[in-house]
């Protein structure tokens, strides 16, 4: 049996000869630059990963392997923040993300400090990206939709479209915010938030479902969002009430830690909308 021969674009980066690409770049073996991109200094750009037409990369800015960049992305722009004084900071994007057409992150305020893109995400077409925020891995966030500085979007979260995240606010895994919704304040995971200003409407039961959460877990989960959100206890009790009833359960271990951890957030915790829960029919 003959060996396999190594793919080509292994040998070194592609260039487009339209493409400016500086001096000081480093760009890893199978890396594409496509026609009229621009890299900037002090890039790094892992192996793999495919840049496409008119895509700007900015100085500073720290890309994994097998992402894609499609037309006209601008990564590491400078934070639209009046604090920002030019200090020297970065964007830094882990492995195999999708980042479509004019989509925008902008690198950090502070010296030394990093937006940072974790792995296996989607961001569609003209999503913002402000300085300083954190997103973990496989997060989606749909076309249009805006998010702004210091905010944070953990594993799995889920962001409709046209949707706008106030600065400092942070998303729980697996949590899902509906299109055109206003947060203003951090929602717990496995939540499904919509409304001007959002608001807990559910659990995100698509998402744990496409996610393998079995039925006696979203049950857990289920009575946990009821003592949070439809006791009445105020929300030091209904913490106690979960630690106390449910605080073996993995996922509402998880669901408390973050209830704990928020305690001190500058945005505070999305209220209840007062409407009905729907049901949970399993197959």
């Amino acid at each position: 049996m003959k060996a396999r021969r190594r793919p080509a674009a292994a040998s070194g980066p592609e260039i487009h000869p339209t493409a400016v690409v500086a001096s000081g770049a480093q760009l890893e073996p199978g890396v594409v630059i496509g026609p009229y991109a621009v890299v900037g200094e002090d890039v790094t750009i892992g192996a793999g990963t495919r840049i496409g037409p008119h895509v700007v990369v900015e100085e500073g800015v720290r890309i994994g392997r097998d992402n894609i960049v499609s037309t006209g992305a601008i990564i590491g722009c400078l934070p639209q923040d009046r604090k920002f004084l030019g200090e020297r900071s970065h964007v830094v994007i882990g492995d195999r993300n999708l980042i479509r057409e004019y989509a925008s992150i902008s690198r950090a305020t502070g010296d030394g400090e990093a937006t940072t893109i974790g792995s296996d995400n989607f961001i569609m077409s003209y999503v913002r990206i402000d300085h300083n925020a954190r997103l973990g891995n496989r997060v989606v966030l749909v076309g249009g939709s805006m998010v702004a500085g210091h905010v944070e979007l953990d594993d799995d979260a889920y962001v409709s479209g046209m949707t706008g995240l106030h600065q400092f606010v942070r998303v729980g895994r697996l949590a899902m915010i509906g299109g055109f919704t206003m947060l203003r304040q951090d929602c717990p995971p496995f939540i499904l938030v919509t409304g001007v200003p959002g608001r807990a409407r559910a659990l995100n039961l698509v998402g744990l479902r496409r996610n393998g959460v079995a039925p006696a877990d979203r049950s857990a989960l289920r009575r946990a969002f009821h003592i949070l959100y439809q006791s009445q206890l105020g929300r030091a009790k209904a913490v106690a009430a979960l630690v106390e009833g449910y605080g073996d359960h993995p996922l509402v271990r998880e669901f408390i830690d973050f209830l704990q951890t928020s305690r001190g957030s500058r945005r505070g915790l999305v209220r209840w909308s007062g409407q009905t829960e729907p049901s949970d029919p399993e197959p």
